[in-house]
């Protein structure tokens, strides 16, 4: 006689051991960097989390005290228990870099981590065995939907004479901003990281808030930046064109450079080095219009925005208004921008707030457009373009005044509805007062928001150095507003073309679960008396049916298989070999096929004294339930003792 088990705690187990596998697979398959080459000891500085191509990868970069060979290790931070990064189980990403120029020394290092999954928060560290930094933390959001991002200009930490005090204003923005918005997903640079391009200390200083180890930097290069390696030594872009034709002067050798571009969530980023605008020389304008327009014909498809991202404000209300560069890229850039159906474009450099009107082809598109109104329905080529005021209060510049010159293309007249201000001008601001910009990207409008970060009071540099004059609104006649409050705020709602755009969200399937059970009454399965023949017994039956069911929406391959014991009563037993069996599908479904058969060992072989499979489905198998059955053959030899014997069928599933 047989007893039949049903064992629910082994079965899910085993589809435990089954996704342990996997996960060991990847960690082996990532770990290429030979431990020989590793060097304990070493020391990491300017460790700095950066964008990835999209949004399941990240970039990070640091410097090294050694040129050995190094990685980041990557755990869910689940896996951090009591601060202590595990020995094992993480997945290791290697790291590429050379040695920094003289004047910042070491060496740099960056990785890219990807497959990151969503809705996770990461603990990751950077070294090698034996010399590990501190580690750091980030999250991953849904990979879909709306998100917020920040974006913010000039840091250029130095620039007031006061890196100490420079730096506790950058630190205090990203500590006001983050906290404001804990669940912003990228920090995006408006360029000038620094005053000047080599020089570590403000480096350091630019790079010591933990929010740059938190959210990926989506950095810009300045004009600040420009003029030595260290803006690329510190930040590893990805899609970049190191190309001459995108450095300053073709001037790859001493200079930092590079356009690149990224997709996150059902945005294309483009970011333009700017300072790269002669095309006496090489480079410049016409190389960027070039790179932008491959780059939507490419991929703006794959995007429900596109948005650009430089240093130089084409459209500047401060001291920079009537740069001759700036009248330059102000004529190159925007009808380009138009026909590509840019939706918004991100600056600095002018160290104010500002906010266009819609600017189409080069000119204001809509004469009707009021001043600072805080709804725009961009026509075909409409484009609003923003400009970032100082995020560190190192530098503030005073809005300026309109001249002569024209209310469209290079010129700088002044806005017929509000002469105050240039023509482009919707919104100016300049209050000697730290600030950053939010932006929301929802299903159908880019809302954007300028936020003061800061008072008049500390941390503020060029108002406690005396750099500025007043502190305020409108000229500091009015008192500070609080941190917090809204210098200006608009939605914009994207061009559709003349057609009817048509959007629906899809949902994530349900995941479903695999399962099975004993279909009906458990009951012995009894076999009868056996029956002699030609020098041996043999009993027949057939085991209980066993009901399958697999909802899961990953239509992942599913078996079940089974395994005897020995035969016992009481000290008398045979061996479990002797019991053979014919799978079948009683009830087809789930893309249930029914397992080989099996003899009885009396036969030959092994019978069901090791696993043999009763039912599988592959990978791709319609979705439902199936009723497995298998007919049983026990043989045994005429010498086995008289008896009841009982064995347990054990049955096991295995679900990828």
């Amino acid at each position: 006689m047989l007893l039949l088990e049903s064992h629910q705690p082994r079965r899910r187990a085993a589809m435990w051991l089954s996704a342990a596998a996997i996960a060991a697979t990847a960690v082996i398959g990532a770990s290429l960097v030979p431990a020989a080459a590793y060097a304990a000891g070493a020391s990491y500085t300017g460790i700095v989390l950066g964008v990835g191509a999209d949004e399941t990868q990240r970039v990070v970069s640091w410097y090294s005290s050694d040129d050995s060979a190094q990685i980041v290790q990557l755990v869910p931070t689940t896996a951090v228990v009591g601060g202590v990064f595990p020995a094992t189980g993480a997945t290791s990403f290697t790291a590429t870099g050379t040695a920094n120029i003289a004047s910042s020394g070491g060496y740099n290092r960056h990785a890219a981590l990807s497959g990151l999954q969503e809705n996770t928060q990461y603990s990751y560290r950077v070294g090698s065995d034996g010399a590990w930094s501190q580690t750091y933390s980030f999250k991953t959001q849904s990979f879909e939907g709306d998100y917020d991002f920040l974006f913010l200009g000039d840091p250029q930490i130095g620039s007031s004479g006061n890196v100490a005090k420079d730096g506790a204003g950058w630190a205090d923005t990203l500590a006001v901003a983050t906290s404001a918005n804990p669940n912003a997903e990228l920090l995006v640079s408006g360029g000038d990281q620094v005053e000047t391009a080599n020089t570590e200390t403000q480096w350091d200083a630019f790079l010591a808030p933990d929010q740059l180890r938190q959210y990926p930097w989506a950095a810009t290069i300045g004009n600040h930046d420009v003029g030595g390696k260290a803006y690329e030594q510190h930040f590893y872009t990805p899609n970049t064109d190191y190309s001459s034709a995108y450095y300053r002067k073709g001037n790859t050798a001493t200079e930092s450079g590079g356009d690149y571009w990224y997709i996150y969530k059902d945005v294309l980023f483009i970011d333009l080095n700017s300072n790269s605008y002669d095309n006496a020389t090489g480079g410049g304008d016409a190389a960027h219009v070039s790179y932008v327009t491959d780059v939507v014909n490419k991929h703006g498809g794959e995007a429900k925005y596109t948005v650009l991202v430089f240093h130089h404000s084409i459209y500047s209300p401060a001291d920079h208004a009537k740069d001759s560069d700036n009248k330059v890229r102000r004529v190159d850039f925007p009808t380009t921008f138009s026909n590509l159906g840019v939706d918004l474009v991100l600056q600095g450099h002018d160290h104010s707030y500002a906010r266009t009107y819609e600017i189409k082809n080069g000119a204001k598109a809509n004469p009707d457009e009021q001043p600072g109104q805080d709804e725009v329905f961009e026509g075909p080529g409409g484009v609003v373009y923003v400009t970032a005021n100082s995020a560190s209060g190192s530098k503030y510049y005073d809005i300026t005044a309109p001249d002569a010159s024209g209310t469209s293309g290079a010129g700088n007249g002044a806005d017929p509805l509000n002469p105050g201000n240039y023509w482009y001008g919707s919104v100016e601001n300049q209050e000697h007062v730290r600030s950053y910009v939010k932006v929301q990207v929802k299903k159908d409008a880019l809302v954007v928001e300028g936020i003061r970060s800061g008072t008049c009071d500390a941390p503020n540099a060029a108002v406690e150095l005396g750099k500025v004059l007043w502190c305020g609104p409108n000229n500091g006649t009015a008192a500070a507003k609080p941190i917090g409050s809204i210098i200006d705020q608009v939605t914009i709602h994207p061009d559709h073309g003349d057609g009817q755009e048509i959007q629906v969200d899809v949902p994530a399937a349900a995941p479903g679960e695999f399962g099975w059970t004993i279909d009906g009454q458990n009951g012995l399965v009894d076999l009868g008396t056996a029956v002699e023949k030609d020098g041996y017994f043999e009993a027949t039956g057939a085991i209980n049916p066993i009901a399958v069911s697999d909802t899961r929406a990953a239509q992942s391959p599913w078996s079940l298989s089974a395994v005897v014991g020995e035969f016992q009563d009481g000290s008398k037993t045979f061996p479990g070999d002797n019991l053979g069996w014919t799978p079948r599908v009683v009830t087809a479904g789930a893309g249930a096929t029914a397992g080989a058969a099996v003899g009885s060992g009396w036969d030959g072989g092994k019978g069901l004294a090791i696993s043999r499979v009763l039912g599988s489905a592959a990978q791709g198998h319609d979705r439902g339930s199936a009723v497995l059955g298998a007919d049983l053959d026990l043989k045994i030899p005429d010498a086995t003792d008289k008896g009841t014997y009982r064995a347990t069928l054990t049955v096991t599933a295995l679900a990828g």
